[in-house]
């Protein structure tokens, strides 16, 4: 059973036995029989086959472990609406491994990995370039953001055409998203009233929950103040409105282990909410 012939066992145990000056096999009796000694050894094989294994298991935990600092450049947006859950995540899965967010602006998230000073963006309308590769990501949807006192927050569905005229609060217009809300309203031949403008989706929520006027923003940036009663989204009557978001990263940068142990957990699907 063991590819080894029944001499030399015979022959191995002998030497055993002269070794420990004890009999390890009582060969009086049918079939044979360990000794005390005989079972005080074995246990003691036993135990050292075990730590072997527990030693291999170790070894090789150490040798796949992943260490090292993963460096993330978020718009606040999509850093604040996931990150919090990634960060927890990526910390129970790789405790000798750190991951290191920082929030910026969308032409700061380009900078930061260009300048090598961040291994990987998350960003919204990317774009790729000569420095710049992209990593598709997902769409979020867009839905229109009141508060609850506000005239449409009653409604199950709005079109574009009920947008004109309404006191609006936006982007600034540097940022892609404020560049494509301007085109589809330009599409659909309406003219919001820019009431205010920000250059990041916080600041914004809280202007429109204090009643200053709607906005359209990506529906899992709201659902915190959706869930506290502070805003209602409300869904366009024209479907397809989608943000969609990215992972870019340096061309030609080699991935560190961490790095690919955070692309696998970042582009794995959400759990499904509880409820």
């Amino acid at each position: 059973m063991n590819g080894v012939s029944q001499s030399a066992v015979s022959q191995r145990l002998a030497e055993l036995e002269r070794r420990l000056s004890l009999s390890l096999v009582d060969r009086s009796r049918r079939p044979l029989r360990l000794t005390e000694a005989g079972s005080l050894f074995a246990g003691f094989c036993r135990d050292a086959l075990r730590r072997r294994e527990e030693l291999e298991a170790a070894l090789e935990r150490l040798r796949n472990r992943i260490e090292g600092t993963v460096r993330v450049a978020s718009i606040y947006s999509v850093g604040l609406s996931q990150m919090a859950r990634l960060e927890e995540e990526f910390r129970r899965r790789y405790p000798h491994a750190e991951l290191v967010v920082e929030y910026l602006r969308p032409e700061r998230v380009y900078e930061q990995i260009r300048a090598d000073r961040a291994d990987f963006g998350l960003i919204s309308y990317p774009e790729s370039g000569r420095e710049v590769a992209v990593i598709p990501w997902r769409d979020e949807e867009m839905v229109v953001a009141a508060a609850p006192s506000h005239p449409l927050a009653g409604r199950t569905v709005v079109s574009f055409k009920e947008l004109d005229g309404q006191e609006f609060v936006g982007f600034d217009e540097d940022l892609p998203i404020a560049r494509e809300l301007d085109r589809l309203f330009r599409d659909h031949g309406i003219t919001v009233r820019l009431v205010m403008h920000f250059d990041n989706v916080l600041a914004i929520k809280e202007a429109v929950a204090l009643g200053s006027g709607i906005s359209i923003l990506p529906a899992p940036a709201l659902q915190e103040e959706v869930r506290l009663g502070r805003l209602v989204t409300i869904p366009l009557e024209e479907p397809g409105l989608r943000r969609p978001l990215g992972i870019i990263y340096r061309r030609r940068k080699p991935f560190t282990l961490p790095m690919r142990a955070f692309l696998d957990l970042v582009q794995a699907p959400a759990p499904a909410a509880q409820g």
